[in-house]
């Protein structure tokens, strides 16, 4: 089956299994950047009390900004790996900072998908799945991100290519799916990944893709 007409099958099948997913209240779009940049290598509940913290103890991104980078990085320290999230974070919005005059990304919107892309994965620490993020969640602009869940289940499937790292499968899961398709199928997705085909033991049997899944139908054979 062709990439593009898998994927459609997945969506569709996903959407029938799981529903629409609801839009979720955006954060701002630099919000949404540090949140994103916190929730690298840990779990949804330590991000979300880092960012917490992090917004308590200084409450306007300006102030994050001019802190120093030991009183951020105490403040985060429920995310992991502190010590390297907390500078990402000072750099990103100092970045931020010289391109505009208050700390804002809205401009992004008026550069393209591609470009913009390119603007947040310039900054150190931010990568393709972050830029992602930013651009799908907090500015409505058609990007498709790749986190592990993802990545786990496309491969699985037969989606896209078994060797294709995360880094790639952005591109090539943008080309696959239709931009009205992203949200949704992105969510579909990782709640398909966490809830039955997790890393180890997935639950195959119960899967709504499991007719069509390449890994399911080897491990039948």
């Amino acid at each position: 089956m062709k990439p593009k007409r898998l994927a459609e099958k997945i969506h569709k099948r996903l959407l029938d299994f799981y529903g629409p997913p609801d839009w979720r209240p955006g954060l701002s779009p630099a919000a949404e950047l540090v949140s994103t940049i916190l929730s690298q290598n840990t779990n949804d509940t330590n991000r979300d009390r880092a960012f917490k913290n992090l917004r308590k103890r200084f409450p306007t991104w300006e102030e994050v900004r001019d802190a120093p980078a030991e009183d951020i990085i105490q403040a985060i320290k429920t995310a992991g790996l502190a010590n390297q999230k907390g500078p990402r974070i000072k750099h990103a919005l100092q970045k931020i900072t010289d391109r505009e005059d208050d700390i804002s990304l809205d401009f992004l919107k008026s550069m393209g998908v591609e470009k913009a892309k390119k603007w947040l994965t310039d900054i150190k620490g931010v990568g393709p799945k972050t830029a992602a993020i930013v651009l799908l969640f907090a500015l409505e602009m058609p990007a498709f991100p790749v986190d592990t869940h993802v990545h786990r289940v496309t491969g699985r499937v037969g989606l896209r290519p078994s060797n294709m790292n995360a880094s790639k499968s952005h591109s090539f899961l943008e080309k696959v799916f239709s931009p009205d398709e992203y949200y949704a199928a992105h969510l579909n997705l990782i709640k398909l990944g966490r809830e039955i085909c997790k890393s180890r033991k997935p639950e195959c049997p119960v899967c709504p893709l499991n007719d069509f899944c390449s890994y399911y139908q080897e491990k039948v054979e």
